[in-house]
């Protein structure tokens, strides 16, 4: 897994490249310029264009980054239009150095041009830029962003040019991952190493693809720090994967008892189902109401049924007594998807948190609902796997979006912790939080997944592969990762318009040959 640092990390890096290995703050400025520029060379043909640069500088280091690269495009013989935020008195030191250099530059260059930011009027100044360089507030950002760099980002936004943003976005903090008004990168040249606000929240969608560059020391001090938060890579994910041995059976390969559907939902039981055969489970048994049998029954050939009594067409607290040994003959459970969300059902839930101690339990859309307003916190979550959305997550914890989204890790971790309990949060990008107040961001999926029905896939996969494995952690890994890499293989052959539920289920085996394909070591 690929470690996400915090701001003090990086900045303690900083300082230990700086004081302890006396590097002057100068040469980190320099060499993370020349990072900045390889990166657009990845990206951008620099050496034989002819490019119009638009380049905006804060006062601080992050500014003097912007300089720098401004300098070094200028020596490739592009146009260069800076506009510059602060007086030269308020700059830092090594931000003022690069300033000073490039302003004596333009003096004897036609090719570069600075403006000092007086009004709104003077960002008409990078008006025709084809690619924009925001460098303007970098890492240090912890509230919104006031006027007039509000109404700058804004503007920059407006253009139609390729957006670079220099560490960070100006406006996202690094940290948290959150904001209000951010500078919309289609790049984010990050230095040093990843921040973990790139990732997750407001992030992940304002970064654009994010490239890193060292800044001249390597990456050694920061091993130092106990990190909490991590990407999940697809090297990962082919370790994880469970053998097959000769000696396996359907039994052995893993037993998956599903609770889900009702007659206002059949067709969340069918996907939980199947997804958990496809992902490898030897052996899945559906419990739905008796009633709804000739709605689900008929398209699922290879699932055992277990049907049970009910008024309502719900799940009752007697089925889940009749549940017993079913429960005790499972690896895992799997409760919720499409059982609706009745009084008596959801007092059917509760009880069967109650007796199904010490048994893996991934409970997901309506059995969700039974915790909702803080209810969660009577009862014994060890060794259960809750994955809401952000919606179902705001209703469970009883705290509005809007709040939930300042902080996603801060919450997510508390929950967690505080639980005992595995947090799938599903979303862009889906976040796994563990007992140990780790925080896993998946690193694949696609705005397809956004459709009735993913949720169940979902669900489906990481029972069957917990029952696999027999390790919670590693179950969850598996399930949302190849969940997500299911639909972006699809994006081969078809939309992310088009993308449904059923197509990542039979695009389950072909993503697992996938991976093993990619990284299978040669005998």
């Amino acid at each position: 897994m690929i470690p996400l640092y915090t701001t003090s990390n990086i900045r303690e890096m900083d300082n230990f490249a700086i004081h302890s290995l006396g590097v002057p703050g100068i040469v980190l400025m320099e060499n993370a310029a020349i990072g900045i520029i390889d990166a657009m060379e990845e990206k951008v043909d620099l050496y034989s264009s002819h490019i119009k640069f638009g380049i905006i500088c804060g006062k601080g280091n992050n500014g003097g980054d912007g300089y720098a690269v401004a300098r070094h495009l200028s020596n490739l013989g592009h146009d260069i239009k800076v506009i510059s935020f602060g007086s030269e008195k308020d700059m830092s030191n090594d931000c003022k150095v690069n300033y000073i250099i490039l302003k004596k530059l333009a003096s004897s260059r036609r090719n570069i041009s600075i403006k000092k930011y007086k009004t709104f009027r003077d960002l008409k100044f990078l008006s025709g830029s084809h690619i924009i360089v925001d460098a303007i507030l970098g890492t240090g950002v912890t509230g919104d962003l006031k006027s007039p760099i509000s109404d700058a980002i804004k503007y920059l936004n407006s253009l139609p040019a390729i957006r670079v943003a220099v560490d960070i976005p100006t406006g996202l903090n690094a940290d948290k991952g959150y904001c209000k008004i951010v500078f919309n990168s289609d790049y984010t040249v990050t230095l040093g190493d990843y921040k973990r606000g790139l990732f997750i929240g407001n992030g992940s969608e304002f970064s654009g693809e994010v490239i890193r560059k060292e800044i001249g020391i390597g990456s050694h001090f920061l091993q130092k720090f106990s990190v909490q938060d991590y990407l999940i890579e697809p090297e990962d994910i082919y370790e994880l994967l469970p053998a097959k041995g000769k000696s396996i059976n359907k039994y052995t390969a893993g037993k998956v008892f599903i609770i889900a559907g009702s007659g206002k939902y059949p067709g969340a039981a069918e996907l939980t189902s199947q997804s958990a055969f496809r992902s490898g489970a030897g052996a899945v048994v559906l419990a739905f109401p008796e009633s709804s049998r000739k709605m689900i029954q008929r398209k699922l050939t290879e699932i055992v049924f277990e049907t049970y009594e009910s008024d309502f067409d719900g799940l009752t607290t007697n089925a889940v007594k009749n549940f017993k040994d079913k429960i005790n003959w499972a690896d895992v459970l799997a409760v919720g998807p499409g059982i609706d969300r009745n009084p008596v059902t959801m007092d059917a839930v509760l009880q069967l948190l109650k007796t199904s101690r010490n048994k893996p339990l991934v409970l997901d859309a309506d059995g969700l609902y039974a915790l909702r307003n803080g209810a969660f916190r009577d009862y014994n979550l060890s060794e259960v796997i809750l994955t809401p959305h952000l919606g179902e997550f705001s209703n469970l914890i009883d705290l509005p979006v809007a709040k939930l989204k300042e902080d996603l890790l801060s919450y997510g971790k508390g929950f967690s912790i505080q639980t005992g309990s595995y947090l799938v949060l599903k979303g862009s990008p889906t976040i796994i939080f563990t007992p140990k107040g780790e925080a896993l961001v998946n690193t694949s999926g696609n705005p397809g997944m956004a459709k009735f029905g993913t949720g169940d896939v979902l669900t489906g996969m990481i029972a069957s592969f917990i029952a696999q494995t027999k390790n919670i952690e590693s179950g969850i890994l598996l399930g949302v990762y190849l969940h997500s890499l299911s639909a972006d293989l699809l994006l081969g052959k078809q939309t992310e318009f088009s993308l449904t539920a059923s197509d990542i289920i039979k695009n389950i085996p072909y993503t697992i040959n996938f991976i093993r394909n990619s990284f299978a070591r040669v005998s």
